[in-house]
């Protein structure tokens, strides 16, 4: 087991499951690393990563990145050609989150659907379907789905049905899967198991996982060669990278089991922070790490002071966008029962607070 009281945290950080710190492991591993340069596939550490992220998600290749955004960008380009058009879910982090990247890097523009609980409409996909029908029309080039999602797990039932359309009209799927471990770990199922679905997926070893860099491409053998030329092409040719693949190896062997606790941290929280009457939690969004919650009485959402409230007692969140309100807490290797018990704490005291503020101006 890893020894957390080791690996410690400065602070409280529920802002997301990207700031962790590498575990003690990680950073023996790193130290000790067989490195060599990879450009030209000489560094044993990542072979031995690469190799070892294939598998795990049953494809023939993978490909170590330095991050998640590049990983998505460079399957697009990949498997489409400039001009054509991808299917996603008009909030997934590849239509969202990439800086317009599918527009700007492969020359192809998104066909966005809207979403429920992170689903798109499977009717909906496959009437957004375009294939040799005009010559003034863009085809699709690729269907993209994202699991987890905003905190949900899709269901591989789900996840073949998108995979029988896909086969039906002779398009690819990407999976956006960043943190598709834990919606493997909260669906019970292997990577392989959901790795099936998908002609190439995307994986973080830096969310949930502790490794400090690096996110994972796998797919056939023919898709990574043209997705290691593609990533020479946006600058992530890496020479001696060995030294933070080997975190990336821990994070395979010793942190994915690790999730089914932060899940069940997540659920203590939730449940900790239904008991408050003054806040409402999400918990049909709750199937992983993460929580989401709102204050009841709009009186008390001044956001900026409560974030500044909670950072006094060492706690770090981000404010939600508007007009949600919805706060999302994300558990990690460094939050455990004890620092819930504090967060709690720290949010009812802000709520006797502004209660009083409330009663003093009325």
């Amino acid at each position: 087991m890893i020894n957390r009281e080791e690996t410690k945290m400065k602070s409280i950080d529920v802002r997301s499951d990207t700031v962790t710190h590498p575990t003690k492991r990680m950073y023996e591993a790193m130290f000790n690393a067989q490195i060599g340069d990879d450009v030209y596939y000489e560094d044993d550490t990542v072979n031995k990563l690469e190799k070892m992220a294939a598998e795990l998600v049953g494809m023939e290749a993978a490909l170590f990145v330095p991050t998640g955004t590049m990983g998505n960008q460079i399957l697009v380009m990949a498997h489409c050609q400039r001009g054509q058009e991808i299917i996603i879910g008009i909030d997934h982090h590849v239509a969202e989150d990439e800086v317009a990247g599918c527009a700007v890097l492969a020359g192809v523009q998104t066909r966005t659907l809207p979403t429920k609980d992170g689903y798109m409409d499977l009717q909906d996909i496959e009437n957004s379907i375009r294939k040799d029908i005009y010559d003034w029309i863009p085809e699709t080039g690729l269907i993209c789905l994202e699991n987890s999602m905003q905190g949900r797990a899709l269901s591989l039932e789900y996840m073949a049905k998108v995979r029988e359309l896909g086969n039906k009209y002779k398009i690819p799927v990407h999976l956006d899967g960043a943190r598709m471990f834990n919606a493997c770990t909260a669906l019970k199922c292997s990577p392989r198991e959901m790795g099936q679905y998908v002609d190439s997926l995307n994986f973080c070893l830096s969310k949930g996982l502790c490794a400090p860099i690096g996110s994972m491409i796998c797919g056939s053998k023919k898709l990574i060669q043209k997705a290691r030329r593609l990533r020479k092409l946006l600058g992530g040719g890496m020479r001696q990278v060995g030294i933070i693949a080997a975190a990336g190896i821990i994070a395979i062997q010793e942190m994915i089991p690790q999730l089914e606790d932060d899940h069940r941290i997540a659920r203590i929280l939730a449940e900790e922070l239904s008991l408050i009457p003054e806040v409402d939690v999400k918990f049909e969004a709750l199937s992983t790490n993460m929580v989401f919650w709102q204050f009841r009485d709009q009186k008390m959402r001044n956001l900026v002071n409560f974030q500044q409230c909670l950072a006094k007692k060492n706690i770090k969140i981000n404010l939600p966008w508007e007009p949600k309100y919805w706060f999302r807490f994300v558990i990690h290797h460094y939050i455990r029962e004890e620092q819930v018990q504090q967060i709690v704490d720290a949010i009812k005291s802000y709520i006797a607070q502004s209660e009083d503020r409330i009663q003093a101006s009325l």
